[in-house]
Formats: structure tokens, C-alpha cells, sequence
């Protein structure tokens, strides 16, 4: 049975998600985040992987910790041919970057903004780079999904559950870029969607 460490307000609401679309069995160990000013994972996750981070997902002797490492491992093993273009078609390689763009490079301004907005004046002198990265990122993002219902394809991949974490922690950044509010939303309605939401408990990423 697939197991899914889970922490409340995170990335691994993303893995949830992709299960109850898969329709895959597995189980939940829920995690709860600790009280601010520094809600941090608690230390208990660290028994499951050294970093002690979530989303950490257990298939039997596999143990795996990075989201995008545990999209693919569960779409190669459980997808039966779903949720990814076929190796070699047009829109593979496509599908690879998205899926690892994510994590790679779409979060890391909108971290950097959550980073900096806690010194106050003192990041004054860096707001102009992160606010420049984020136009940028997010231009880029648009553009991707003007005309399109997902990033890859014309069907739910993986780069979508990737993807779609990144626009929830935006929040009320989306205003300005109506293409990605509007796929936000379209994802966070699907059938699947909810039911994770159901069954991960509290998730107020983004919340505008």
C-alpha cells in the first residue's frame, strides 16, 4: 500500500491530488504544522526522511521525498499510460520541463518575496529583482496556457499537479494574469481535487 507522509499547507496536498485522479488506493500519516511565528514541519518527519520535509511517500521499500521525483515514480508505475505524453512524441521533452520548471525555477522568486517580506526595509533594496523575476515567471506562465487547457497536451499530466501548486502559493498575484486565475480555478474544481482536499485536511496555500 502506498503511503503519503503528509503535511497540512504544502506541497504534498499536490501528491493527493494526483492519487484521487489515478483513482489509487493509499493511506495518509498527516503531519501538522507548527504554531507561528515559524510554522515549521514538526521534527517527527525527520523519522520518515532526513530532511524532514513533506511530501515523503512510501511504497514499500521505495521511500521517496521530492515532489516532482514522486510524480513521476507514481505516473511510471501506476499511471498504465495516463498522465504523461509518450516518450518521443512532440510534446514529451515539453512535459519533462514544466514538470521539473515548478520546483526549479517558478517557485523560487515567490519565495524569495515570502523570504524578504519579513526584514521590513531592510529587502527594500531587492524588491525591484524579486518583483522583475516574478513579472517574468509568470509572463511566461501566461503565455504557456493562452489558448490551452493545460500546460501539456490536451489532457491532465503530471506538469499539471506540479504547476498548479506554484499558482496557489501566487494568491492574489494572479490578478494581473486573468489566463492563470482562470486555469487555477478550473483545477481546483475538478472532482479529484476536492476530494484531496477532503482527505489532506486544512490547506490555505495562496488563499487570496
Amino acid at each position: 500500500m502506498i503511503v503519503v507522509h503528509h503535511l497540512n499547507n504544502s506541497r504534498s496536498q499536490r501528491i493527493l491530488w494526483l492519487l484521487e485522479e489515478m483513482a489509487t488506493p493509499y493511506e495518509i500519516v498527516k503531519y501538522q504544522r507548527l504554531p507561528p511565528p515559524m510554522p515549521l514541519a514538526p521534527p517527527e518527519l525527520k523519522k520518515v526522511h532526513p530532511l524532514g520535509k513533506a511530501p515523503v511517500l512510501v511504497d514499500g521499500e521505495i521511500v521517496i521525498a521530492e515532489s516532482a521525483a514522486i510524480v513521476e515514480y507514481l505516473i511510471d508505475t501506476y499511471g498504465k499510460g495516463r498522465f504523461k505524453p509518450a516518450h518521443g512524441s512532440a510534446d514529451y521533452w515539453a512535459y519533462v520541463e514544466w514538470l521539473h520548471y515548478a520546483e526549479g525555477s517558478a517557485m523560487l522568486p515567490l519565495l524569495l518575496a515570502l523570504y524578504t517580506s519579513r526584514l521590513g526595509e531592510a529587502a527594500a533594496p531587492l524588491r525591484p529583482r524579486i518583483d522583475s523575476e516574478i513579472e517574468n515567471h509568470f509572463s511566461y506562465m501566461a503565455m504557456r496556457l493562452t489558448g490551452r487547457d493545460f500546460f501539456v497536451g490536451h489532457g491532465l499530466s503530471g506538469a499539471d499537479i506540479q504547476m498548479l501548486f506554484v499558482l496557489e502559493a501566487a494568491g492574489a498575484l494572479l490578478e494581473a494574469y486573468p489566463v492563470l486565475k482562470d486555469y487555477r480555478t478550473r483545477m481546483q474544481a475538478r472532482p479529484a481535487y476536492q476530494r484531496a482536499i477532503e482527505k489532506g485536511g486544512e490547506y490555505t496555500v495562496g488563499k487570496a
